[in-house]
């Protein structure tokens, strides 16, 4: 039985952080065994915001680096960088005839970017949605695994499915979102109490796959706490749920299960659940962290994946782009 073909992408700006590994990658480890999957760095995406081109390379390899170590198989899935597949930027072109100037203005992610980059709207700005698009038709994705800040995004993609199927033909599926039977992907907050980790934002509050036994430490003792509950069975603010939610991730049940008893028995000390947490999320982290900076010494390792994941997802993106060409009069060869 041929598998459902299914697409996700990353940008390579920042360290992936605990959040993109709870939140992502441990579903594309589970899905890789079921699926057909073509999961690629967005490298195309990212020039958008005019990266360093050396820093644009390193960034590229590391997520590579970081996946590998958490657990994608380059054999079991398809592991590409996006501009490496120049079918990718072909089919963008096409899907571009068939998108709308209002329609890509009245995106809400175009509206933050232009409200916080105004001395950079660029046209990949406002066609981000169509690139998006492309990456999802290219492969004839039926499942495309996305949050809810992506839910516009994928809706747009099927726009643009449906408005080719019906000027030119059938040939892309209106892929559906999914997390394979995760509704609740975990959110992993800011250990400052401050919204969710990221790349970006809040690094002193974000734990990185990358970051250093010390740093782990160091920052799970500045998390945000208080003077702990006054009265028994008092329900946790935000910001020590996270606390208790980052525990479940890592720690043993039996530990989990004692902290929870002494905060409602208002006697939770935090620093020592703090000096717990650490531990356990140093156990967590550094066989990651120490796998990827192998990989990234392996160079050649690295160039190897790229190539073969290239030109595997080839083989699947230019059959896309030969039948919608053929379909649109563009196909000028003989059959």
């Amino acid at each position: 039985m041929e598998k459902e073909i299914v697409v996700s992408g990353i940008r390579p700006t920042g360290y992936l952080h605990l959040g993109n590994y709870f939140g992502a990658i441990l579903n594309f480890i589970k899905m890789q065994e079921k699926y057909d999957c073509y999961f690629f760095v967005a490298d195309l995406h990212s020039l958008t915001t005019h990266p360093e081109p050396k820093h644009l390379k390193e960034s590229v390899y590391r997520v590579l680096a970081e996946n590998i170590a958490s657990g994608l198989d380059p054999e079991k899935a398809t592991l590409y960088v996006q501009s490496q597949v120049p079918e990718t930027a072909e089919l963008y072109l096409l899907l571009n005839m068939l998108a709308y100037k209002g329609e890509l203005e009245k995106v809400p992610t175009f509206k933050e970017k232009i409200r916080q980059h105004k001395e950079n709207i660029n046209a990949g700005l406002l066609t981000y949605p169509v690139l998006m698009a492309a990456d999802i038709l290219l492969h004839r994705a039926k499942k495309v695994p996305v949050g809810k800040d992506q839910q516009q995004h994928l809706e747009m993609a099927r726009n643009f499915a449906a408005r080719f199927n019906h000027r030119y033909g059938n040939l892309f599926p209106e892929a559906q979102g999914f997390n394979d039977g995760s509704e609740d992907l975990v959110k992993i907050g800011s250990l400052n109490g401050d919204g969710k980790m990221s790349k970006s934002q809040h690094e002193s509050a974000t734990l990185y796959l990358a970051d250093s036994d010390v740093q782990i430490i160091k920052k799970i003792k500045k998390a945000k706490t208080d003077a702990g509950p006054q009265t028994p069975n008092t329900p946790k603010p935000d910001y020590i749920q996270n606390l208790f939610g980052l525990m479940s991730l890592v720690s043993a049940p039996e530990v989990i299960e004692q902290f929870e008893k002494n905060y409602q028995n208002c006697e939770i000390r935090y620093g020592d659940m703090k000096k717990q947490l650490g531990e356990d999320m140093v156990h967590f982290i550094s066989p990651i962290r120490k796998r990827t900076d192998e990989i990234l010494e392996d160079t050649a390792y690295l160039e190897k994946i790229i190539k073969q994941g290239s030109e595997k997802a080839r083989e699947s993106a230019a059959a896309t782009v030969k039948e919608a060409k053929k379909l649109m009069g563009l196909y000028y060869q003989a059959p």
